[in-house]
């Protein structure tokens, strides 16, 4: 099947692109039952016989869903392919996509057998145009912008150059597809997304607005990552033991200072840093008057002392 083949190349070329102990270890595939998530799992057992864990993430949501769960374990076995399910709790703040998300991954992580393993992952390039679109929406600056990566440790993501009714084509009936009904749920953004706004946004630009935003990733992503590399270098020559000096930081523009200092506060301790903590905590480099610096989520202060940037802890 053309389809198929079109899969199996993808899979075949993001394998090929990963370190040689990654490439090596056995392979995890994330697998929730769906067309996009199944047509991995297929094509990956095929490039890899023997080397390949489906792991089946139970988010206990719906009715019938530990059932569903064992009966795509069995279905999936049938196939000569191991398969294990993971129950998971889904809690915690950001609702309910986000608190699964959060679950999903982490039982996706647990479940690799090699601290090598790569876990693959069925994102597609309309997932991609959905999560460009998200961090548009939100204001998001470039890191968000620059979408998901293929290879982003230990997750990998072979399809994200494939549109979606490609893959789904590509998936067959053996074992028969599920598709969750979340993803049509009109309560859950991206859901929206798909069946809305890309399909309006389509309509009114006449056409390839999936393909234009994944390729708007795709440059966001190669700037983003010049940008990091130049202020990891800044960072090593800015510290001083835990601190940074301002001197080194005031000599680069603002969008690497940022970066430079997004980096230091999260090794630090923060345990979240958003745009405006950034913006507050370059201030003390580029228009200090002064000023204390951000409170930031950890219990985590930053402030200017004898030239340099200081963590402090408040008490």
């Amino acid at each position: 099947m053309q389809a198929m083949g079109e899969v199996r190349r993808a899979v075949r070329g993001a394998l090929g692109r990963l370190p040689d102990d990654v490439r090596r270890a056995p392979l995890v595939v994330g697998c929730s039952g769906g067309a996009d998530s199944l047509a991995l799992l297929l094509a990956a057992h095929a490039e890899r016989p023997g080397g390949v864990v489906a792991a089946i993430v139970d988010h206990r949501l719906q009715e019938g869903s530990t059932d569903r769960s064992e009966a795509l374990a069995a279905a999936v076995r049938a196939r000569s392919i191991d398969a294990r399910v993971h129950p998971v709790t889904v809690d915690g703040p950001g609702g309910t996509e986000a608190a699964a998300r959060r679950a999903r991954y982490a039982a996706l992580a647990a479940a690799r057998p090699h601290p090598c393993s790569p876990v693959l992952l069925g994102h597609t390039l309309d997932d991609q145009a959905e999560t460009v679109l998200l961090g548009l929406g939100r204001g998001s600056g470039a890191r968000s912008l620059a979408g998901m990566r293929e290879w982003d440790e230990p997750w990998l993501r072979p399809l994200l150059g494939l549109r979606r009714d490609r893959v789904r084509a590509a998936c067959g009936s053996d074992p028969v597809p599920w598709e969750d009904p979340h993803n049509t749920d009109p309560r859950f953004v991206r859901a929206r997304l798909r069946a809305e706004a890309l399909p309006l946004l389509d309509d009114v630009l006449a056409g390839g607005v999936a393909e234009a935003l994944a390729r708007t990733a795709a440059q966001l992503r190669e700037d983003d990552e010049a940008l990091t590399a130049w202020a990891d270098r800044v960072r090593e020559a800015a510290r001083d033991g835990n601190t940074l000096r301002v001197d080194v930081l005031g000599e680069v523009p603002a969008a690497v200072r940022r970066r430079v200092l997004r980096a230091w506060l999260l090794e630090s301790g923060a345990t979240a840093v958003t745009d405006a903590h950034l913006r507050a905590a370059d201030a003390l480099v580029g228009a200090w008057r002064g000023q204390g610096g951000p409170r930031l989520p950890g219990g985590l202060d930053v402030v200017r002392e004898h030239g340099r940037l200081v963590p402090a802890r408040p008490g």
